[in-house]
C-alpha cells in the first residue's frame, strides 16, 4: 500500500511510520513539524496540500494521527482545535473520496478521552461508589472539554463518509500511550514511572502496541467497513471489581497479582488508592483479532 500517515512526526508516527515500512509499504508522512519520519512538512488544515499529496503519491490508504491533543488546551485556542481536529479530518475525507482518489481505506486516530464526562472525572471525590467499566456501547458521550468535542466530531464525520461514500473507516480510541505525564492527582503522590506502571492496569498502552493496532486496522478495514475501537492494554479487572476498585484498589491489585507489593517496595512505588474508570478492550481483540502485548503482568515481570 501507499499509505499517508498524518502527525508522523509525533510520538505514534515515529514509531509507526518505520513499522509500516518494515513491511514493505510506501509510507509519506506529513506533519507541521519537520522530522525523520516526515517527508511533507504540512499541515492537514491546507486542504491543497492534502490534495496534492494524496493525488502525486498515490495514496491508497490513510492513517490520520494528526491533532491538537488535550495539553495544547493551555497553549491554543479553540479555533485551533477545530481547525486542525475537525476541519482537518473533513479535507482528508473528502479528498480520500474525490474522483480519481485511490483511497480505499481511512484509519482514524481517536481518544478515549472523549468518553470521560466531568462526572467521570470527578470519581470517587464527586462521590462515585464504584469505578465506570468502559466499552464502546457507552452513550450518551459527554467530553468534558474541547479536545473530545472536536475528537468526537472528527469521529462522526468518519462515520458519515463511510455512510454517503461506503468508505472503509476504523476509529482507534487510543488510551494514554505519550511519554508525558497527565493532569492527574495520582501524579503528586507516583512518580511518574510508577503512575504509567499503575495505569496499564486500566488505562494505558505501550506506543509500539499503539502502533500495532493500527496496522492491524489497515488490513481488516476493507471487511470490516465501519467500526470504532478502544485500544488499551487488556485489564485483569471484571466488573465485579468495580465496587472495590474505588474503595481499595491496592486489596483488588493485590489480590490479582500476590507478588505486586513487594516489587513495587523495592523500588518505593506505590498502587492508587482508588481507580474510578476501566477501559474494555475486549472488542478489538474480538473483532479485528489484536490484544496488546504489553499489560500489567509484562510491567511486574519487568520489575522482577
Amino acid at each position: 500500500m501507499n499509505i499517508l500517515v498524518t502527525g508522523s512526526s509525533g510520538w505514534l508516527g515515529q514509531t509507526l511510520v518505520p513499522r509500516l515500512a518494515r513491511d514493505g509499504h510506501k509510507v509519506v508522512g506529513l506533519d507541521p513539524e519537520p522530522g525523520a519520519t516526515t517527508s511533507v512538512v504540512g499541515s492537514v488544515v491546507d486542504r491543497g496540500l492534502v490534495r496534492r499529496v494524496i493525488r502525486d503519491e498515490g495514496i491508497t490508504a490513510i492513517v490520520h494521527a494528526a491533532a491538537r491533543h488535550k495539553p495544547h488546551i493551555e497553549t491554543h485556542d479553540n479555533s485551533e482545535f477545530v481547525a486542525v481536529n475537525v476541519q482537518g479530518t473533513l479535507n482528508l475525507l473528502e479528498e480520500a473520496v474525490a474522483p480519481g482518489s485511490a483511497v480505499d481505506r481511512f484509519v482514524f486516530t481517536s481518544t478515549t478521552s472523549l468518553m470521560i464526562s466531568q462526572e467521570i472525572r470527578d470519581g470517587k471525590a464527586g462521590g462515585a461508589e464504584k469505578a465506570v467499566w468502559i466499552d464502546e456501547t457507552m452513550a450518551p458521550l459527554r467530553p468534558r472539554n474541547i479536545y473530545g468535542v472536536t475528537k468526537l466530531a472528527a469521529e462522526e464525520l468518519c462515520r458519515l463518509f463511510n455512510h454517503l461514500h461506503k468508505l472503509p473507516v476504523l476509529v482507534l480510541r487510543t488510551s494514554r500511550f505519550f511519554p508525558e505525564e497527565d493532569d492527574m492527582a495520582h501524579a503528586i503522590v507516583q512518580s511518574g514511572e510508577n503512575t504509567k506502571a499503575n495505569e496499564f492496569l486500566f488505562r494505558r498502552l505501550s506506543v509500539e502496541d499503539a502502533a500495532e493496532a493500527h496496522v492491524v486496522a489497515l488490513a481488516k478495514a476493507k471487511a470490516v467497513g465501519f467500526d470504532t475501537f478502544i485500544v488499551s492494554a487488556p485489564t485483569p479487572f471484571t466488573r465485579d471489581d468495580c465496587h472495590d476498585l474505588i474503595t481499595d484498589a491496592p486489596a483488588v491489585v493485590a489480590r490479582l497479582f500476590p507478588e505486586y507489593r513487594t516489587l513495587y517496595g523495592r523500588r518505593g512505588w506505590t498502587m492508587f488508592d482508588t481507580i474510578d474508570r476501566i477501559y474494555d478492550a475486549g472488542k478489538a481483540e474480538r473483532v479485528l483479532g489484536f490484544r496488546c502485548r504489553t499489560d500489567f503482568a509484562v510491567i511486574l515481570a519487568g520489575l522482577r
